[in-house]
C-alpha cells in the first residue's frame, strides 16, 4: 500500500490563494483568480512570476512547473481574441498546451497583510509597520493592517544618499537601478514603501509625515509638485526590483501550505535595459557618428500584432 501523499489539485492552490489574498480583495478595476487550468489537475511544483512574458513562460516550463502564479494579470484589459498571432494568445495557447494553469494575485496581494510591500519593507529592515494608505472604510479589505504600502523605521537614521545607495544594494538588480529626489544630506529615519506604480500616494507619505517615500513609475512633474510642496524625500526604483521580494513569501507559503516545490524566477523583467550616466554630471549629447552602437536591443514588435505588449500595472487605472 502506497503511503505518497496525494499531490494538491489546481483547485487547492486556488483555495490557499484565496484564503490569504481574498479576490474580493482587489481594486474593482483589476482582474484576479484563476486565468488558466483543469482546477482537478495535479500540482507539484508551481512557479512563482511577476510578469507572464514568453521569458518566464519558458522558464517555467523548462522547470516541470504545473502551474505559474503571477502577480501582473495578464488579461488586465480586455482583448477579443486569443489567436497564438497576438502576443497574449501566444502565451495562452503555450500554457494550454502544456497543461500549466495560471493564476494572479494583484493588488489583493498588494493589500494583504502580509503582501507585497511588507516583503519590501523587509528588504529594508523596517520594523513598526503600518499601511501607508489604509483600505478604505466599507471596502472588503479593511481593518487588520491592510492597505497599500508600509510604513516603517529603518534600523539606523541614513542621509538619503546612503539610503538611495542601500536600496541599491538591497534590492533585485536592474538596469534602472534607484534614483532619489531631495536633499541628499537629509536624514531618513521613516521610510514609506510602495510596490510598484506608486506616485498615485504621494499625499499619503507628506500626510504621514515620513522622511523619504521609495516606490517605482514615478513621474516628473508629480514628483517635482511634490517636493516643491515640502513633501518627504522621493526613491524611484523599478518596478519589478519592488515586487520581486514578494515572490520568496508566496513561494514560502506556497510549500509550508501544500508542500509542493516552487521556483521563483530571479528574471528581469524590467523593460528598461540600459543605463549610463552623463560623463562628470554634464549633459553633452554624444556624437551620433562616432558614438558606439549599443549592444543588443530588442527586436521590434509587428505592427499587425494588435496585443503587442502585456498589460501595465498600475494601482489606479489609467486612461
Amino acid at each position: 500500500m502506497s503511503t505518497t501523499p496525494t499531490p494538491p489539485t489546481v483547485a487547492d492552490v486556488v483555495a490557499t490563494l484565496h484564503r490569504c489574498y481574498p479576490p474580493a480583495w482587489a481594486e474593482d478595476w483589476d482582474r484576479v483568480g484563476l486565468v488558466l487550468g483543469e482546477p482537478t489537475a495535479e500540482v507539484r511544483r508551481v512557479a512563482c512570476v511577476v510578469d507572464v512574458v514568453p521569458e518566464t513562460v519558458a522558464e517555467a516550463l523548462a522547470a516541470g512547473a504545473d502551474m505559474i502564479v503571477a502577480h501582473h494579470p495578464l488579461l488586465l484589459r480586455g482583448v477579443s481574441s486569443v489567436a497564438p498571432t497576438t502576443y497574449k494568445g501566444r502565451i495562452i495557447h503555450q500554457l494550454i498546451k502544456a497543461d500549466v494553469a495560471l493564476l494572479v494575485a494583484h493588488t489583493n496581494a498588494d493589500v494583504a497583510d502580509p503582501g507585497v510591500s511588507d516583503a519590501l519593507a523587509a528588504r529594508f529592515g523596517l520594523t513598526g509597520l503600518r499601511p501607508l494608505h489604509p483600505s478604505a472604510p466599507g471596502t472588503p479589505a479593511v481593518g487588520a493592517g491592510r492597505g497599500i504600502g508600509r510604513i516603517g523605521e529603518l534600523p539606523r537614521p541614513m542621509t538619503l544618499a546612503e539610503l538611495t545607495r542601500y536600496a541599491a544594494a538591497v534590492l533585485p538588480a536592474t538596469a534602472w537601478g534607484v534614483r532619489a529626489a531631495g536633499d541628499p544630506a537629509r536624514t531618513v529615519r521613516t521610510l514609506a514603501v510602495s510596490g510598484g506604480s506608486g506616485d498615485a500616494f504621494l499625499g499619503a507619505a507628506t500626510a504621514a509625515g515620513v522622511d523619504a517615500y521609495l516606490t517605482a513609475d514615478l513621474r516628473h512633474h508629480p514628483a517635482g509638485e511634490h517636493l516643491a510642496a515640502g513633501g518627504p524625500a522621493l526613491l524611484d526604483a523599478a518596478h519589478w526590483a519592488t515586487e520581486r521580494p514578494w515572490l520568496d513569501d508566496l513561494a514560502a507559503l506556497l510549500r509550508a501550505e501544500l508542500g509542493v516545490e516552487t521556483m521563483v524566477s530571479d528574471l528581469d523583467t524590467d523593460p528598461w535595459t540600459v543605463h549610463a550616466a552623463a560623463p562628470g554630471g554634464g549633459s553633452a549629447p554624444a556624437d551620433p557618428a562616432t558614438a558606439d552602437p549599443a549592444p543588443g536591443g530588442t527586436a521590434p514588435v509587428s505592427a499587425a500584432d494588435p496585443d503587442a505588449a502585456p498589460a501595465a500595472d498600475d494601482k489606479e487605472p489609467r486612461p
